[in-house]
């Protein structure tokens, strides 16, 4: 596998109306092209980083199954919405997708940068989660084509 050959799942979708407002599981999602997923707090500049505004922060990725190494290697259980990341997926190397287009569903994303894991998460939490997440807290990406998203969608290249 080269890193750019998959075909992945999405899992889970989740947003937050503003910064530290609960994660809301979503049965189904809009992206909006150069905004971010219509109702979370990137997209209306609602978000913790909002006054430091990027548009790699449109969506954010995490790995299903950096979630269970989590669990498996450190003993910590974070569920999908504890993280704060938008799109949950199982079976796509995130890593790899730095600089690249992909799509989940329709939806065409561009990997920007490994999102970095924050004191923030680990303060909100309560769970020491910085050091075992860094090089595997998930994706920022930019949305180069919107579109409506569900849980089941494939993630493949575009």
């Amino acid at each position: 596998m080269t890193g750019y050959d998959f075909t992945g799942v999405l899992l889970a979708i989740h947003v937050a109306p503003a910064a530290s407002a609960p994660m809301e599981e979503r049965d189904a999602a809009r992206l909006v092209e150069g905004v971010g997923i219509e109702g979370d707090r990137y997209a209306t500049a609602k978000g913790t980083y909002s006054h430091k505004p990027h548009p790699d922060r449109q969506v954010t990725l995490i790995e299903i199954e950096a979630l269970d190494a989590l669990a498996r290697d450190h003993g910590i259980d974070l569920p999908p919405h504890e993280t704060r990341r938008n799109l949950t997926t199982g079976g796509v190397p995130l890593n790899h997708l730095v600089g690249r287009d992909f799509r989940v569903g329709d939806v065409v994303l561009h990997g920007a940068r490994l999102n970095v894991p924050c004191q923030y998460l680990e303060d909100l939490l309560g769970k020491k989660v910085f050091k075992p997440l860094i090089h595997r807290s998930g994706l920022n990406c930019i949305i180069v084509k919107g579109g409506t998203i569900r849980p089941g969608d494939s993630v493949r290249p575009a």
